[in-house]
């Protein structure tokens, strides 16, 4: 039975990959904040879930709280970074922009780098973070949230130049999803909105092929091309 720690399972993307890998075999451990949607999950299948209540802005105890996760599933093979915050913030308001980065940089960089560390010295693990297609480009109404989610990707290929030049089985998996049905999904003119089940789905088959980068679902790769080819001087005025 293969074993993994989902970060940020409480409620959508986190949630429902925690809830196929527990149909595929796995034995889960499952972190959050809010400690009665945690139980709720382990209540569905009591074998198969181990959970610590978590907040990965809190970055003085999260080794703690990740090597009893560790011990009480036996070992590590996958590690998920579902976690991450972000509010449309057209007036620059400081405290938002501030608790976006102490959870989608400082909180996940922790996290990240416990894995990898734990996974070199395993000489094999997968690791696999939620970013955003928003990482590719700035953004006017929500600066910390593109911005942040463009540290992870950067961030995630790092990792994954240096899993490649230790010559070891690590395999980092960054996925970009576009609008899915969650309380992420924030702001007008939303289009091509993803359910969770079907977002969740794409998102498992990637991790079993071991994909280095999937957009979610496929057709946001569309989006990614087109945004990274808009010129500055159009992109400023969009």
């Amino acid at each position: 039975m293969k074993k993994a720690i989902i970060i940020g399972a409480t409620s959508g993307i986190g949630r429902g990959l925690a809830k196929i890998l527990v149909n595929n075999n796995y034995k889960v451990g499952i972190t959050g904040r809010r400690t009665e949607l945690l139980n709720e999950l382990k209540a569905e299948h009591p074998n198969s879930y181990c959970t610590q209540n978590l907040d990965i802005t809190n970055t003085t105890i999260i080794v703690e709280k990740l090597e009893k996760l560790l011990t009480e599933l036996g070992g590590l093979d996958l590690l998920i970074i579902s976690s991450g915050t972000g509010d449309l913030n057209e007036k620059l308001d400081f405290e938002i922009e501030n608790r976006t980065i102490e959870t989608n940089v400082i909180g996940f960089t922790c996290v990240a780098n416990w894995a990898f560390n734990y996974f070199e010295n395993q000489k094999s693990g997968h690791l696999v973070a939620i970013s955003s297609v928003g990482g590719l480009r700035g953004s006017s109404i929500a600066p910390a949230y593109n911005s942040t989610k463009a540290y992870q990707i950067n961030y995630l290929e790092g990792l994954r130049q240096k899993a490649s030049k230790l010559k070891t089985k690590i395999s980092i998996t960054d996925v970009r999803p576009g609008f899915v049905d969650t309380n992420m999904a924030k702001g007008e003119g939303q289009f091509w909105v993803s359910t969770v089940e079907k977002a969740t789905q794409q998102i498992f088959d990637a991790i079993k092929n071991k994909k280095k980068i999937v957009y979610v679902t496929k057709r946001w790769r569309l989006i990614a091309i087109i945004l990274k080819r808009i010129p500055m001087q159009i992109y400023d005025r969009m």
